[in-house]
């Protein structure tokens, strides 16, 4: 067996936007949108805990950003934190709810049930 073989894996490389947001986080600005930006970008790498970091901070800064709600669910799911994951859909759907926003209520309550059925066992 070679060293590569027990090597850490290089972390993926940063794309030009996500090296651009951190930049204005770094520069003091900080918002839900810039949050849910940089959320967006690490989910694109598949980077799980990058993307739930930057996004569970998009709805702590904004409770009411129906799809910082959606993607912090996604992104939570996809890392296999399905619990987790069933609870930001559920609280995104109340939220979407009484902003109004239909299509994001139906499409978080469809993602909802299938964790649902995931977790009962069937």
């Amino acid at each position: 067996m070679s060293d590569d073989e027990f090597a850490t894996p290089e972390p993926p490389a940063k794309s030009a936007a996500l090296r651009s947001f951190e930049r204005m986080l770094a520069s003091g600005k900080d918002s839900a949108l810039l949050r849910y930006s940089i959320g967006s970008e690490y989910a694109k790498a598949n980077d799980w805990p990058g993307a739930i970091d930057a996004l569970s901070q998009a709805v702590a800064l904004d409770p009411t950003y129906t799809a910082a709600w959606k993607l912090y669910a996604k992104v939570l799911e996809q890392a296999g934190r399905h619990a987790e994951a069933l609870d930001a859909y559920r609280r995104g759907i109340v939220v979407a709810r009484q902003r109004g926003d239909r299509q994001a209520e139906k499409e978080m309550t469809v993602f909802a049930r299938r964790i649902e059925r995931l977790l009962a066992g069937g």
